[in-house]
């Protein structure tokens, strides 16, 4: 660095002050203000055409193995591309499990960057499962790497921890919000542990998870026809929670292989989430490589869900305006 610029933050993020007055950023934020941009529109419009289901791409060791594939970056890209050509035009949302990627080096990374534009490019939302979460300048440079444009890594929305309190995720929300994107935020999640923070009563004697969901609906207030924070909460069990003010999506993983129902959801849920998106992974992923029989698997799960038009009320709204 020369000495002029070793002052100067290395991160120039969409909400960075030296950003905000220049005309071509008020531009394209004036763009992407715009509902019909906004993720929460778009996740809304294709629940409504689509179905309320998300499938996880989780490259898993076993899987590869089920579907012929050796356990490499490579068999690892072709799964994952194999399962966009299969489900794009089947489901609203793909959520790609960075994990099984990064286990295998540059080139899982690679291979997940190149999943993500082919997913883009297929025209389904892609929420990556990253659940960042951290604090300051390292919060930044998570949300340049998933939340903003020119990045390979950039998908519509990804899953963030809160859990080094909610304002710690300020620069991802401002990314996503000036970007178009969405977040995805862990409040009560199904495993056991979890429920010794999650469960935990704060001031007021709300719980932690509630706290999360709170906090999300303060930055969803007035959207329409849903805001773009959404909250994680797991499908298999009774999360408690008070989801009326939300405005936002609830992913809610677990279907299938987890142990989770259709039923259960809606046990669980009824018409409380405004925009609910029910997420399963291996229950349709066990049926590959065939790409027919994974688009069957998928259409089973959706003809589960759909009787009572579970997750589609906000979507078919904004459609019908």
């Amino acid at each position: 660095m020369t000495p002029d610029n070793r002052d100067k933050p290395a991160y120039r993020g969409p909400g960075d002050p030296d950003n905000r007055d220049k005309p071509a950023y008020r531009e394209v934020a004036a763009e992407r203000a715009r509902p019909a941009y906004r993720f929460g529109a778009r996740l809304a419009a294709a629940v409504a055409q689509r179905g309320a289901l998300c499938v996880g791409i989780d490259p898993h060791p076993g899987l590869l193995r089920d579907w012929g594939l050796p356990l490499d970056a490579a068999g690892v890209e072709r799964f994952a591309l194999s399962t966009v050509d299969a489900l794009a035009g089947t489901v609203a949302v793909l959520k790609p499990q960075a994990a099984f990627f990064e286990s295998h080096g540059a080139g899982g990374v690679a291979a997940l960057e190149r999943t993500i534009a082919h997913a883009r490019q297929a025209g389904v939302i892609v929420v990556l499962d990253v659940k960042r979460g951290d604090i300051g300048s390292t919060m930044a440079a998570y949300a340049a790497a998933y939340l903003t444009d020119g990045s390979p890594l950039a998908a519509d929305a990804v899953t963030l921890s809160p859990y080094l309190g909610f304002e710690s995720l300020r620069p991802a929300l401002d990314a996503a919000a000036a970007g178009g994107r969405g977040v995805f935020v862990l409040a009560r999640t199904s495993n056991p542990d979890g429920a010794a923070v999650q469960t935990a009563t704060i001031h007021g004697g709300r719980t932690v998870a509630q706290s999360i969901v709170d906090a999300a609906a303060a930055e969803n207030m007035d959207a329409e026809p849903v805001g773009d924070v959404g909250v994680v909460i797991g499908a298999t069990a009774p999360h408690g929670l008070d989801l009326t003010g939300l405005n936002g999506a609830v992913l809610a993983p677990g279907l299938g292989a987890q142990g989770g129902t259709a039923g259960e959801v809606r046990a669980n849920f009824g018409d409380a989430a405004p925009l609910l998106l029910p997420s399963t992974s291996r229950e349709v992923l066990r049926h590959g490589p065939d790409p027919a029989a994974l688009r069957r698997a998928a259409q089973a799960v959706l003809a589960e869900l759909r009787p009572d038009g579970l997750g589609t009320a906000k979507g078919a709204q904004f459609l019908s305006q």
